[in-house]
């Protein structure tokens, strides 16, 4: 998977390029601006001869310039904990930013994956905005879910079975899953954009099937052949995961309701792009892949204990 999570618009290379299903913005947005979120500290920047080296920084896999890019970004971002100074002060003296030291991973993993200065400062900003809103969702025992009901970390993600983007964040978010059996829950709702007309259908498929207990089966079916979400092909699947059919075909009419309430629970949340993805309700906008991902967890389980 090669783009930032929940937006379609696409400029960057490699890693960066940003496509995503839908309309939205790319969620790199700062909502605001950068200079929103750095006005608060001195841009000066810091003498090289009067740098301290950024404790704990292993910058053994950055190329040479790259590593004069570090020693720069680190004198003009700020402090991931709101503070009036650079991440550089922030790591190497405030003992109570625990933020701080996975912001230093995250800068330094963001120029080994070849972020240009301008992309990686957008991530970082909106990474650590200040105002940076949590949104609630309904989680009930009947919203199809993976892992323990009572995590520490819960991701919530809207996505749409016919959506390319979304079929390639499939397997990244499950090896994340795999990863923390006992500290992450994701819940999964269903976004259906109107450029997959078949999609809704598969979001419908895969909520009656969850009613007789084989909704990941079905998940996975569903993203294995993205192109085959006509009804007699969902109809094809749900037979061959062994269903009730009679069930079947009664919940299936019946779940476009719930299809319509996850659709509307997104766009309150300013959803409208798919893979979106919610961690502890804030809404994740780095590269859609199992590194990163992972990277908002372990700073979500080492801040909030």
């Amino acid at each position: 998977m090669t783009r930032p999570l929940g937006g379609c618009a696409a400029a960057l290379v490699g890693l960066f390029l940003a496509t995503s299903c839908g309309n939205n913005n790319s969620s790199a947005n700062t909502e605001g601006g950068y200079k929103d979120v750095t006005a608060a500290f001195d841009e000066s920047e810091t003498p090289a001869a009067e740098r301290k080296p950024v404790e704990g920084a292993d910058l053994s896999k950055l190329a040479s310039p790259e590593k004069q890019r570090f020693e720069k970004l680190v004198d003009k971002l700020p402090s991931p904990c709101g503070k009036a100074h650079s991440l550089r002060t922030s790591r190497n003296t405030d003992a109570q930013c625990i933020r701080a030291r996975f912001a230093v991973d995250y800068v330094l993993n963001l120029l080994a994956d070849g972020a240009p200065d301008e992309e990686l400062t957008k991530l970082y900003a909106a990474h650590y905005r200040k105002d940076d809103k949590k949104y609630t969702f309904r989680l009930s025992a009947d919203v199809p879910h993976q892992g323990p009901a009572d995590a520490r970390v819960v991701l919530v993600e809207f996505f749409d079975f016919g959506c390319p983007a979304c079929h390639d964040f499939w397997p990244e978010l499950a090896k994340v899953v795999e990863a923390y059996p006992n500290d992450v829950v994701v819940y999964y709702k269903q976004f259906p954009l109107g450029a997959h007309p078949d999609s809704r259908g598969a979001a419908q498929a895969a909520l009656a099937v969850a009613k007789q207990g084989k909704y990941h089966e079905m998940h996975d079916l569903l993203f294995q052949n993205p192109e085959s979400h006509k009804k007699e092909q969902l109809v094809a699947d749900a037979r061959s995961l062994g269903l009730d059919m009679g069930k079947f075909e009664s919940d299936y009419g019946a779940m476009a309701a719930q299809v319509e309430a996850d659709k509307k629970e997104g766009e309150e949340a300013g959803v409208d792009g798919t893979p979106t993805l919610f961690i502890n309700g804030r809404k994740y906008g780095d590269p859609a892949i199992e590194k990163y991902v992972k990277m908002w967890i372990e700073e979500e389980l080492a801040v909030n204990r």
